[in-house]
């Protein structure tokens, strides 16, 4: 048997049991120190790092009588992150291995704080866990490696959902998961899922299997400039309608993107405005947060309309070239918008609800920023 010192994140008890798959009661732990380290925030990212420090000291846990299994395990987590396993010996003189970074890996920034990471990191970080630890066995780690962007963005979706409050007439029944199957996972996934539901009579219904889309929260925001009355939007071509067989895939839109981990939908509206349209926006008026298809998919948006100065020279194309994207912008009066939506000539269901939110508040908006005073008086 071995034994592991841990300084970082697995001293979050569930994070623990996820990677050892057992219980915390199952794991033989207790508090150690290792001389001569210093555990420092890594700079690129929300995790420890550690290095040799003479004067220094780590505290941690040690876990003890761990066998080639659970060093499997460990491994396959940890595989993402170029750490060696390193012989040491502990304050009280007990060996023990440490995972240690590779030389130049991560960049010490300052002291790191476990508490202040569990209280912003750890829930995102267990379920992105779960779903690391659901493919060993099943998919090599580089394969893992590669999607793991968007397994943080997956479980970032989870630790948002926890947020909304949606329905309130709706029925909170009783609802139980009787299997569940990744089937396909890459940038997207695809889950089976059998089920039982308790029913508006209050019994329960038979077995039902059902698929799920699974994705992570975008946001969405449509630019509208109320001194010129126009909007902004942006073009692309997109995979629905090129896989519905559609002869129009090139289409129009908010500009839109994938929320990122520890990111808020306002902060990713605004930094997805720079990148696709280079446009910085000003306030940002809530339209809605909804499901894109709750029937069959996770997808789910917060759309906003920005205000924006949308000047003439303002369109061209953008995108980051790193995600394949090639977008170009088109600016409208709020009019043909609105003459393109009652003709139902917008495609994209959050354009259609953003032009007819937009057509409830635009008087607002337009006496807002007409009386407006500049900033600093």
């Amino acid at each position: 048997m071995r034994h592991l010192f841990i300084y970082g994140t697995l001293r979050h008890l569930p994070l623990l049991e996820i990677v050892l798959g057992r219980s915390a009661g199952a794991i033989d732990l207790r508090p150690a120190t290792l001389p001569g380290y210093r555990v420092s925030a890594a700079a690129e990212g929300p995790f420890p790092t550690i290095e040799t420090c003479e004067a220094a000291q780590a505290e941690g846990l040690l876990v003890q009588g761990l066998s080639a299994d659970d060093f499997a395990r460990l491994d396959f987590y940890e595989g993402a992150f170029d750490y060696d396993l390193v012989p040491v010996t502990l304050a009280d003189g007990q060996a023990a291995e440490v995972y240690l970074p590779q030389p130049g890996r991560w960049t010490a920034q300052g002291p790191w704080s476990l508490a202040q990471w569990e209280a912003d990191w750890a829930a995102l970080s267990c379920h992105a866990a779960r779903e690391v630890m659901s493919y060993m066995g099943k998919r090599p780690r580089a394969e893992v490696d590669a999607m793991f962007p968007m397994i943080r963005r997956r479980a970032h979706q989870q630790v948002l959902a926890k947020t909304g409050a949606h329905d309130l007439l709706a029925l909170d029944g009783k609802i139980e998961i009787t299997g569940r199957d990744r089937v396909y996972a890459k940038f997207f996934a695809l889950d089976e899922i059998s089920l039982r539901h308790e029913t508006f009579d209050g019994a329960m219904s038979e077995e039902i299997d059902r698929a799920v889309f699974v994705s992570a929260d975008a946001a969405l925001v449509l630019p509208y400039d109320p001194a010129r009355d126009r909007v902004l939007l942006v073009e692309q071509i997109r995979m629905g309608p090129l896989a519905r067989g559609d002869h129009t895939c090139w289409q129009l839109e908010p500009i839109a993107g994938h929320i990122d981990p520890g990111e808020t939908p306002q902060a990713a509206a605004r930094r997805e405005a720079l990148e696709e349209a280079g446009i910085t926006l000003g306030a940002l008026e809530p339209v809605g947060n909804v499901y894109a298809s709750p029937g069959n998919a996770t997808e789910f948006f917060h759309i906003f309309v920005g205000l924006a100065d949308l000047p003439d020279q303002i369109i061209g194309t953008g995108g980051l070239a790193s995600e394949g994207e090639d977008i170009r912008s088109h600016l409208m009066s709020f009019d043909d918008l609105m003459a393109l939506a009652d003709a139902q000539a917008l495609a994209n269901a959050p354009l259609v609800a953003s032009a007819y939110w937009l057509a409830r508040h635009r008087e607002r908006l337009r006496s807002e920023s007409a009386t407006a005073k500049p900033d600093g008086t």
